[in-house]
Order: structure tokens, then C-alpha cells, then sequence
């Protein structure tokens, strides 16, 4: 029994290298929206940054700002809707011009910061006085809605400008049924961690 330990020091210190590997610390983001089915609602969440670099300034204005998507035109709105904002308008990026039949929801209103694309016409919209690299965040929701109402396809659409520099880009993820998301990752993980344990006892180690 003495030579058992032996035999399972590798086991442990791949499974401790991999789970290290998947739960390090990341680098900051580029601007992402997430699409989920949370029981009967729809919820979009959007975190990140975005670099301005490689986008070309529009205007600044001040308007009445909405929220919600439009799949057939590419466009997905995020954060507060109903009220007036100081916002900038940005063109320069390209990607996909539709991401579904849908035309046109809105959600109840949201929070965060409002940040704004329109694949189809070519439009960036963000918060006025926002800071390149700045981290974003909001959210909205779509009440008794599922991606089928809202007209949406399941999958990853990412706009893209500039060289190709860290947050040149943004993305939207619709997962499709039964992808599990970063929870259950984890589970798994906590499973895989238990049962290594589980075999040292046994093994006496």
C-alpha cells in the first residue's frame, strides 16, 4: 500500500492543473450580450469593454432611447429604455446584417449602461463620455418570451473593427437548448473533485 501515493501523485496533479487552468483568472473582455431562457422570460445581459480605436465618431446627441431586439435587422438594444440619454454614435465595424426573422420587441425596461447595435445600418451606439476599454454593464428582459417569439437563431454573431486589437469587437450569444453555461462547468468541476477524493480514502492515500 506503501506505493500508492506514488501511482496517484500524477492523477492529482493533472486534475489540480486543470481545474487551475479552467477557473484562472481571465483577461478583461470585449462588450458581450448573453440571450437565456430564465424560466417564462428572456434575459439579456451584457458585460465587457469595448476600444473605440478603429470606429468612426458620428455624433453626440441627446434622445429618447428604447431597449429590446430586432433580430431581422441585427439589432439589440441593452440597459434602460423610456428615458432620455446623453448618448455618441459610432459606424466602421463590420459582421452580420440579421440574426433571426424577429421584427422588433421591446423589453421592460432595463438597467446598466445603454449600449446599442444595428448590424444592418452599420450603427454603434454607447453612453456619451465613454472612455475607451471602459467596462460596460446591463441588462433588460423580455417577459413571457422564449427565443422563438422573439424571432431569434440560436448562435454566435460578433461585429469587428480596427486591426484586431484586444476588444475590437462585439458579440452576441443565443445558446442553443441544452449548452451548458459556465454553473454547470463549474459543477461539474466540484463532481470531479469529490470523486478524486473519494479515491484517495478508498486508496488510503
Amino acid at each position: 500500500m506503501k506505493g500508492l501515493p506514488k501511482k496517484l501523485l500524477p492523477l492529482t496533479l493533472f486534475g489540480i492543473a486543470a481545474i487551475t487552468s479552467l477557473l484562472s483568472v481571465q483577461p478583461a473582455q470585449a462588450y458581450m450580450v448573453t440571450l437565456e431562457q430564465v424560466g417564462s422570460n428572456v434575459v439579456a445581459t451584457g458585460t465587457g469593454a469595448i476600444n473605440l480605436t478603429g470606429l468612426n465618431f458620428v455624433e453626440s446627441l441627446t434622445t429618447f432611447v428604447s431597449n429590446g431586439v430586432t433580430a431581422a435587422s441585427a439589432s439589440i438594444a441593452t440597459g434602460p429604455s423610456g428615458v432620455t440619454l446623453n448618448i455618441n454614435r459610432y459606424t466602421g465595424f463590420t459582421g452580420p446584417t440579421s440574426f433571426g426573422s424577429g421584427a422588433g420587441t421591446p423589453a421592460n425596461p432595463g438597467s446598466g449602461d445603454y449600449v446599442a447595435i444595428a448590424g444592418f445600418v452599420g450603427l454603434l451606439v454607447l453612453p456619451q463620455g465613454y472612455v475607451s476599454n471602459a467596462a460596460l454593464s446591463d441588462s433588460m428582459t423580455f417577459n413571457h418570451a422564449t427565443f422563438a417569439s422573439l424571432g431569434v437563431i440560436p448562435g454566435t454573431y460578433e461585429w469587428t473593427w480596427g486591426t484586431g486589437l484586444p476588444n475590437q469587437n462585439f458579440t452576441l450569444i443565443i445558446p442553443r437548448a441544452g449548452v451548458p453555461d459556465g454553473g454547470s462547468t463549474v459543477s461539474l468541476l466540484s463532481c470531479a473533485l469529490l470523486g478524486l477524493a473519494a479515491l484517495r480514502r478508498k486508496l488510503g492515500c
